[in-house]
């Protein structure tokens, strides 16, 4: 079996793309795992499939597979990078692109400089729904980490999301508490963990641990949690665009509050196409 796919990044958070609209996607995880692998395989942070529409106002399908080989809901990077591959393979000329995900319908929008806008769904705070478990929905939780407690806000955009406020983002201890964070027990489904730097109240730095593949250079879905998180905390200014700084580079994300879209706008880029033998 060949696989074509293309190569992408969103700020370093890097992707395959697999055009499976003429034929059924087919690889299973441990396929997914050796592709993954950068230094036997080609290597990515997770798997981008574009399907055709199982939805009447939708015009593709969206999945998304991390490096382990399990699918997830939500990737505000890859969906950029998603709206340039349909875009640049003439396979849309939409400016406004509708896509179904396994969360429901998103939109892509490009822009005339080439950076997408996203629309990530309204986020939800209900520990059920995201899920989270707690007793009553809270604007922060206590996590028990064994040796230490970390307080964070917790929040759905697609996918879970926990976020913490540190001093300074390069100095904070992700590599020990991101594991520990990510697959604690009051997560069902496991947590992206976001570890968020206030500037000022209309500009963040962020670190995020993604469930699944560890630190990324950077995550949309977490800068929009983050963003989120922030501004239900009123640590964050709702009336402007938050610039989120991320290691890979700048993603703009807006929210006008309670039960509103999330909204981010970022660049994506093509790297190679290439072919694989599984």
């Amino acid at each position: 079996m060949v696989l074509y796919f293309t190569k992408m990044h969103g700020l370093g958070n890097d992707f395959i793309v697999v055009d499976a609209t003429a034929a059924p996607f087919a690889l299973n995880q441990q396929q997914i795992q050796r592709l993954a692998q950068r230094q036997t395989g080609v290597g990515f942070d997770q798997l981008l499939v574009v399907e055709p529409s199982d939805h009447e106002h939708a015009e593709f399908r969206y999945r998304i597979f991390n490096a382990d080989g399990g699918e997830v809901e939500h990737c505000g990077n890859g969906a950029r990078c998603f709206a340039r591959f349909v875009r640049d393979r003439g396979m849309t000329d939409s400016d406004d692109i509708a896509v179904s995900t396994s969360n429901g319908l998103i939109t892509l929008r490009v822009q005339p400089d080439g950076q997408t806008t996203v629309s990530m769904g309204v986020p939800t705070f209900e520990p059920a729904q995201v899920p989270f478990v707690a007793e009553r929905r809270a604007h922060s939780y206590r996590l028990d980490l064994g040796k230490c407690e970390r307080e964070v806000g917790v929040v759905a955009i697609g996918n879970p999301h926990a976020v913490s406020w540190v001093d300074d983002v390069q100095t904070c201890d992700i590599a020990a508490t991101g594991p520990m964070i990510e697959t604690h027990p009051r997560f069902p489904n496991r947590v992206n963990a976001g570890y968020a730097q206030i500037l000022n109240r209309s500009s963040i730095r962020l670190r995020v641990f993604e469930r699944g593949v560890g630190e990324t250079l950077a995550c949309g879905t977490g800068a929009c949690a983050a963003v989120v998180v922030g501004i239900a905390q009123g640590k964050l200014d709702n009336e402007v665009e938050v610039d989120v700084e991320l290691p890979g580079g700048n993603l703009r994300v807006n929210w006008a509050g309670e039960g509103e879209q999330v909204h981010m706008t970022g660049p994506s880029e093509t790297v190679f196409e290439g072919k694989a033998e599984l």
